[in-house]
């Protein structure tokens, strides 16, 4: 069965052009609002850098411990390889801190370096 020209070209132009439309009933839109505008506040502001340095610490464990697998079998040992693999991160982080490193404050994507670059 082949697709005449006209309809692939239809069918192309409607999987180019697709659009997600998402429709929510009126409570679930206002709590939305509600978050939305609460993110903006000072109080949230605050809690949330206290969110990004533990978010960093875990990407931290995660990108150089190897934390999303456990290389046991079982909860305790499991545990101890977690607990092993939280003193590292705080042994790294005093070594750090003893040199007066100052901790990074946001990795800066590939383009935003070539962006700056090229200003």
């Amino acid at each position: 069965m082949s697709i005449p020209k006209a309809g692939l070209y239809k069918l192309i132009l409607r999987q180019i052009f697709r659009t997600m439309t998402a429709i929510h009933p009126d409570e679930s839109q206002q709590a939305l609002f509600a978050a939305r505008g609460r993110e903006k506040t000072d109080e949230f502001k605050d809690t949330y850098r206290h969110r990004a340095g533990i978010e960093g610490t875990h990407s931290q464990a995660v990108r150089t411990m190897g934390l999303r697998r456990s290389r046991y079998i079982g909860l305790p040992k499991t545990h101890l390889g977690h607990v092993a693999i939280a003193a590292a991160i705080n042994i790294i982080q005093l070594t750090s801190f003893l040199r007066g490193e100052a901790p990074e404050q946001i990795r800066i994507s590939a383009f935003k370096q070539v962006m700056k670059q090229a200003v």
